[in-house]
């Protein structure tokens, strides 16, 4: 976990295929082992890994690092070696491509299997070296998976296939490696995964595909249609296999739609064009593995998505997505498992030529194993269903940075990541992935293709297109500030004040004469939904995140003009964008006036509040309209039909934590079971929107499990620092609650039980800590 060098490794690639695009290659080497030794695998790679020891599969990685850093994971091989002779084997990609999941970096392997300092088997070194072999059978010339991510995995396979990582005798060609440029590295600093593997609950349903007489579109999106210079890739002329416009081509054709549970030891059997659907219960995130065998050769597509389309059908292409893999295969048995992790709940097997008999299907997740880590138990079992959503769209969100999705995209994206370290310090006890995020952003010389001063929108990532989000770099300045006060690591903070204040000297040149950010450039958001339409020329909710921004860097680094630069700041927007009802969403600029819209939209009220523009006090009226009024009911009430609706990301998440700023844990109670309810029922996660357009795994939304911690459970607050614990009495309709959080000294255990209109609060601290009762909390009788 904590290596940040190699004995003696060096980087290898095959000769002169370090940037070639999607190459698969495999390393292996073999270990004569005595009694008690109990090695360790280091490895670094550039894009991904997997490792294989006698057959049997142990990692995949790497964690992701920034431009030219490599994080070094460490595998013990201790319960997988044995006495003798023993088969390790590396599989790497690389994709050389760009995009928003994996940086565009020439490819390479560094690894060493050691025990204590004895050197037993490395890359680069000819004693005790890693052979390599070209793995054909993956074809390299197929489209994007998606606009963020590399290639979709299609196979030609063969039973000889796999045989280079089991068998101890192998004969076939190897492929002379060369030493790549010296690599600097960094320490992965979190715990490895665990592997657990989830297989299917039901079939719930089968039939034929048939050939559609005219395709509904040719499955062709922008990770296809804009290859070129800005985006990497096979274009559409090169590519060998396009799975998107063979599978656009078929429909299916229901002949059972009842679920049945499957039997774990022989699944079922398909005919050529015959399809079988299955149901993993729940949203999953990892490897999908797939035990089969066929008689004649045959073509075989598994495609898979998060929900089902009205028709109860797997929509591949819903998210952008080409969430499809395919395996050609030569007669014989087979144990696959893709080397890219993939989302979903539902899962398609379709043979489209010969047979195949189905014998195991499983994923293997990829997932934080900290999960559990905090527990939440309590009388409305609605609530626990939440909860868990939550727990687990964080489990599958934060392996190694903190995701937005871990499907369409896997990117490390700002403003998500803000509300997602919340719920990581909760639910884990530690900041060990904030750390490595905010790391990743300090080391870098510079952000290639974006203006000096500003930060990626999302990162490791490229932006060859040179957009950024401007809001985004304003949400990483308050989550600096909150991870410095969760007892992040004070050095990483301090080394990003140059960053910070860069960032401040770019934004001044947009800064216009009473001192408001307008017509900012690049991509303008401040969330999803029509308040993305308002955000010329003036827009306020940006000026409103950009004041909380000065106060925070005022905070960090002891700047007190920016405290008053802030101030100054809200005083503007509340002259300008409130309009004695609501607070406008922009003003526009004509003939050198600037001049307020009419638009208003719900996030902009709740940005307004947020950030101090407003209070209860100064804007009373307004708030009783907000708390009263709106929530998730306006969409069936038609209250305010001229304020434009907020969404998922990110007015929902404002909304509640106003609501627990000013104690309304009643409401905010069953307004998360409003909100989040229907995610969690029907995809065991929370989503992005608050409906089924976009992803429905969003990281963000896994707050609600800190908010469930600190509102319904009633710890107010941690100071980590000073070990104090401010707990609070829950008005909710509650009887009895119970959790467990993660402290870096062990466990906060509270307990309590609503009798009458008391509640009795049982609490269990570490040494050291200190409890105090909120002055605010009523009715809170506290036993220690």
């Amino acid at each position: 976990m904590s290596c940040e060098k190699f004995l003696q490794a060096q980087p290898v690639w095959p000769v002169g295929r370090q940037t070639e695009m999607n190459c698969q290659v495999g390393f292996r080497t073999i270990l004569e082992l005595s009694e008690g030794v109990s090695p360790v695998l280091r490895i670094a790679a550039s894009s991904i890994y997997r490792v294989f020891v006698n057959s049997v599969f142990i990692g995949h990685g790497p964690a992701r690092g920034p431009r030219d850093y490599f994080r070094i994971d460490e595998w013990p091989l201790d319960g997988f070696v044995h006495t003798g002779t023993n088969l390790v084997a590396i599989e790497a990609v690389g994709y050389n491509v760009n995009g928003y999941y994996l940086l565009d970096q020439p490819a390479f392997v560094q690894a060493e299997i050691a025990w204590g300092n004895e050197l037993l088997a490395s890359t680069g070194c000819t004693d005790s070296e890693f052979v390599a072999f070209l793995l054909p059978e993956r074809i390299q010339k197929v489209p994007r998976y998606s606009f963020q991510r590399p290639f979709v995995e299609v196979y030609q396979l063969d039973e000889n296939s796999s045989r280079w990582r089991q068998e101890l005798v192998f004969s076939s060609d190897p492929i002379a490696c060369e030493l790549c440029s010296p690599k600097s590295f960094l320490p992965r600093r979190l715990p490895l995964p665990k592997w657990n593997r989830r297989k299917p609950l039901w079939r719930i349903a089968s039939g034929k595909m048939i050939t559609k007489e005219q395709p509904d579109s040719d499955g062709h999106d922008r990770s296809l249609t804009e290859i070129g210079e800005l985006l990497k890739g096979f274009r559409m002329e090169e590519l060998e296999v396009n799975p998107g416009a063979i599978l656009q081509s078929y429909q299916s054709r229901f002949e059972e739609s009842k679920s049945q549970l499957l039997d774990p030891d022989c699944l079922f059997s398909l005919n050529e064009n015959d399809f079988s659907l299955v149901d993993f219960g729940c949203n999953l995130t990892g490897m999908i593995g797939l035990d089969f065998s066929v008689s004649q050769s045959c073509e075989l597509f598994m495609t898979f998505d998060e929900i089902l389309t009205p028709k109860g059908d797997v929509d591949f292409t819903r998210l952008s997505c080409l969430n499809a893999i395919v395996l050609n295969c030569g007669p014989g048995r087979y144990r696959f498992e893709s080397i890219e992790p993939y989302t979903l709940r539902y899962l398609k097997v379709f043979v489209r030529k010969g047979k195949a008999d189905i014998h195991g299907l499983y994923l293997r997740e990829l997932v934080n194993p900290e999960i559990p880590g905090a527990l939440f138990f309590c009388s409305h079992s609605p609530s626990n269903r939440i909860f868990q959503a939550a727990v687990e769209t964080f489990r599958q969100n934060a392996v190694d940075i903190f995701m937005d999705c871990p499907s369409r995209e896997r990117a490390g994206w700002l403003c998500d990541s803000f509300f997602t370290a919340r719920a990581a310090k909760t639910l884990t006890g530690n900041c060990s992935i904030e750390t490595n995020q905010f790391e990743n952003y300090l080391l870098p010389d510079r952000f290639p293709d974006l203006p000096e001063g500003m930060l990626p929108m999302c990162y490791p990532a490229d932006q060859r297109d040179g957009r950024f989000i401007p809001q985004w770099a304003l949400w990483f300045v308050l989550q600096l500030q909150e991870y410095r006060n969760r007892d992040g690591q004070e050095a990483i903070v301090q080394a990003l004040e140059k960053r910070v204040l860069e960032l401040f000297a770019y934004l001044e040149r947009f800064r216009n004469s009473d001192g408001l950010l307008e017509r900012l450039e690049s991509w303008n958001f401040v969330e999803w939904s029509k308040a993305n339409d308002f955000v010329w020329d003036v827009n306020y909710p940006t000026n409103m995140l950009y004041a909380a921004a000065m106060d925070a860097a005022a905070d960090l680094y002891a700047i007190p003009a920016l405290t008053a630069e802030a101030k100054q700041l809200r005083q503007t927007i509340r002259a300008q964008s409130f309009d004695g009802d609501f607070f406008v969403d922009n003003a526009l600029r004509q003939d050198g006036k600037l001049v307020p819209t009419r638009n208003r939209t719900e996030v902009c009220q709740y940005y307004a509040f947020f950030f101090g523009i407003a209070n209860p006090d100064t804007h009373a009226r307004l708030w009783s309209i907000l708390v009263d009024r709106f929530g998730p009911e306006r969409k069936k009430t038609g209250h305010y039909p001229d304020i434009h609706p907020a969404n998922a990301f990110i007015g929902h998440i404002l909304r509640v934590e106003l609501l627990s700023r000013h104690h309304l844990q009643r409401q905010l109670h069953s307004e998360i079971e409003g909100y989040y309810g229907y995610m969690a029922d029907k995809t065991g996660t929370l989503w992005e929107f608050d409906d089924l357009r976009a992803s429905c795994n969003h990281g963000f939304a896994s707050h609600i499990a800190h908010v469930y911690l600190r509102d319904l459970l009633g710890v107010a607050h941690i100071d980590y620092r000073s070990r104090s614990i401010v707990v609070t009495s829950s008005d909710t309709f509650l009887d009895w609650c119970s959790g467990w959080i993660p402290l870096p000294e062990g466990w906060l255990q509270i307990e309590w039980l609503r009798k009458e209109s008391q509640q009795k609060m049982r609490i269990h601290v570490p040494y050291g800590y200190h409890i105090r009762i909120d002055p605010a909390a009523e009715n809170l009788e506290l036993l220690i």
